[in-house]
């Protein structure tokens, strides 16, 4: 079975940092690509962040130079490092897993798997 569970959210003043961790189980590390989204209140989940198999990475324009997305396959462990946080980054923030060819990382259709989100709130 797999699973996804993240860690690491919380509650920033803007300007600080957060490092979310994605666990992944029941998937061999390497195997699958992982995306991260978020989803603000009262708003539609969004991309944030992508790294394939191979280790590529692509970003949303919200988030280039400012989050920078990891993967540990020996851990089977992924990261999104947030840094430069603005009060508009706040969302819950969730991974998700695909093993198969992804068109649009972007779409949630790409992907098969999904965490239950961690909550990271930034204030002014």
């Amino acid at each position: 079975q797999v699973q996804l569970l993240e860690s690491g959210g919380g509650s920033v003043q803007a300007g600080g940092s957060l490092r979310l961790s994605c666990k992944v189980t029941g998937i061999t590390g390497g195997s699958y690509y992982i995306g991260w989204f978020r989803q603000p209140p009262g708003k539609e989940r969004e991309g944030v962040a992508y790294i394939g198999k191979s280790g590529v990475t692509t970003y949303a324009d919200s988030a280039k130079g400012r989050f920078t997305i990891s993967r540990d396959n020996a851990k089977n462990t992924l990261y999104l490092q947030m840094n430069s946080l603005k009060p508009e980054d706040t969302a819950k923030y969730y991974c998700a897993a695909g093993r198969y060819i992804v068109y649009n990382w972007t779409r949630s259709a790409s992907y098969q798997y999904w965490g239950q989100g961690t909550q990271v709130t930034v204030s002014s």
